[in-house]
């Protein structure tokens, strides 16, 4: 399907190594290339394309010069849901109604996407990627309305654990997911997502990166980080996504027509 990389650190760390190793496994994931960037001012610096990251001469230029930063979303796109357009391409990008931009980057597909319909008029592109970040800010949208006010920490977790714990009922749901603040990660498919604790940041990546211990992310259950701790581990929802040939049949004819 898909790799995903985030980064959380206590300070800017130079990241450069890391991604060219992440995006050198790009010969299996040739549809796409992702990189959020987010500096001290908030505004995320997205950069995508729907090529190869290993062929592409943007990203050697870009990764050419120092990459600097605290938090990072990088991902690489085994295309199973739309076509090959920037539009499809991950990270995507959103702002909930209180202006909190949230960032997602997918490893998955949703097979039985009713929670996800309404929102195929709303998206730009065509994945259930991108219909994911929309239900869920729709959810915290609602939440707020609701109370009046914007989200504490613990109340967009709990809501967050919430909604991913939904979707993960209907297929594999493997996430990185920033609110400008907070890091969330989420794994249902087992031996899909890992980090490695360094002295300074915390590490995700769909394999293991470089030398060190990497450790298997917590099955089935929201993690949140922040500049390079977790801050917290949510209750393990019991729907793990094992793989089925079949689920990918449908997916798989439609890729083949593109």
């Amino acid at each position: 399907m898909c790799e995903l990389l985030g980064v959380t650190a206590k300070r800017r760390q130079r990241l450069n190594d890391l991604l060219r190793e992440f995006y050198s496994h790009s010969n299996e994931h040739p549809h796409g290339w992702g990189l959020a960037c987010f500096p001290e001012n908030g505004t995320p610096v997205l950069e995508k394309e729907p090529v190869e990251a290993r062929t592409s001469p943007r990203l050697k230029e870009r990764l050419a010069e120092p990459v600097v930063e605290r938090t990072v979303i990088a991902h690489i796109r085994h295309a199973s849901v739309g076509q090959l357009a920037y539009k499809n391409s991950h990270p995507f990008i959103a702002t909930d109604n209180r202006g909190r931009t949230w960032t997602l980057a997918h490893n998955g597909t949703i097979f039985n996407g009713a929670l996800l319909e309404r929102f195929k008029e709303r998206q730009a592109g065509e994945t259930d990627s991108e219909r994911i970040l929309l239900y869920l800010i729709d959810r915290i949208n609602r939440e707020q309305d609701r109370l009046g006010r914007g989200l504490e920490d613990a109340e967009r977790f709990d809501l967050l654990a919430a909604a991913i714990a939904e979707l993960s009922a209907n297929g594999k749901v493997n996430l990185l997911v920033y609110d400008g603040d907070i890091l969330y990660a989420h794994v249902n498919l087992r031996d899909t997502l890992y980090y490695r604790k360094t002295e300074d940041a915390l590490l995700f990546s769909t394999k293991p990166l470089r030398e060190g211990d990497w450790i298997h992310v917590p099955f089935m259950r929201l993690v949140s980080a922040k500049d390079g701790e977790f801050l917290r581990i949510g209750e393990d929802h019991g729907h793990e996504y094992l793989l089925n040939p079949d689920d990918y049949r449908y997916t798989y004819m439609i890729y083949a027509a593109l």
